[in-house]
């Protein structure tokens, strides 16, 4: 087979040979241990992790044979260094202080109330951090390397950052239809989250340091409050100021703040190119 052909092929074509062969290598591996293991969390943790590593092997293979690229993973702006250090942790901080500042001030006007910190606080700290660290790395090197990578190739950088945020948020509503429509206001936030990390990227040179971090901090924020059950909705004002399902980005109170960073990052962004 001439691998170098398929770079030809039109977008959808060979982001849908590359998805079918990823789930087609994926399966053998996840039938035993939905099988065998009797616990949903390492279920989805295993399976997930062997979906995750096959697809960097893949990623790697496809980037040799199709493009004759021999550091894919390097052209997507996985590149290890002092930089990338300072970006991800930067970023972290970004998006950490983003959240915690958007609750706090809906705190000071009353729209919710903090409760006291458990006592398992520390552990849920850890527990968030690498959580978040996983979900950052895992999705950023998904969708703005290999995706966006493939984007670019077909459209002009702009086509391809909106295409991009747009499948980044419609992916998040792979779920059961009562749950699309239920958090279906969430969806212009993860379009505008999407095209902001993509922002991020670019104001970095390329690198993902950036926005796997800030994506972390989100995520990291979000594990905190939730699962340390920081707060509660006053109910003072509407579930769609302060974010549907408890969602900070499915508000309007969200999409403000996420705005204003998307706007800044947007300006780095150009200011690089």
């Amino acid at each position: 087979m001439q691998w170098t052909s398929l770079a030809k092929y039109p977008i959808a074509a060979r982001l849908a040979l590359f998805v079918l062969t990823l789930l087609l290598l994926w399966i053998p591996f996840a039938v035993p241990i939905y099988r065998f293991v009797g616990d949903p969390n390492w279920q989805s943790i295993l399976s997930m992790s062997a979906l995750y590593a096959e697809f960097i092997v893949l990623a790697r293979f496809w980037g040799r044979r199709v493009y004759g690229i021999s550091r894919v993973l390097h052209r997507y702006g996985l590149q290890f260094s002092p930089r990338f250090g300072r970006d991800w942790g930067s970023g972290l901080l970004a998006g950490l202080v983003s959240l915690s500042l958007l609750l706090l001030l809906e705190g000071v006007v009353g729209w919710l109330a903090w409760n006291p910190p458990p006592g398992n606080l520390i552990q849920t700290v850890v527990e968030g951090l690498l959580v978040a660290s996983a979900v950052g790395f895992a999705e950023e090197l998904l969708f703005r390397g290999w995706l966006l990578d493939e984007l670019e190739r077909d459209y002009r950088a702009n086509t391809a950052l909106w295409a991009n945020a747009t499948i980044f948020a419609m992916l998040h509503f792979i779920k059961p239809w009562e749950a699309i429509v239920e958090n279906l206001p969430a969806f212009p936030g993860l379009v505008l989250l999407g095209a902001t990390l993509v922002w991020a990227k670019h104001s970095s040179g390329g690198l993902l340091g950036l926005p796997m971090g800030f994506h972390g901090g989100l995520v990291w924020g979000y594990y905190i409050v939730n699962t340390g059950q920081l707060l509660n909705y006053s109910g003072r004002v509407p579930g769609w100021v302060t974010g549907l399902g408890n969602n900070p980005l499915a508000g309007v109170m969200g999409m403000l703040f996420l705005g204003a960073i998307a706007l800044w990052m947007r300006r780095r962004a150009l200011v690089q190119r």
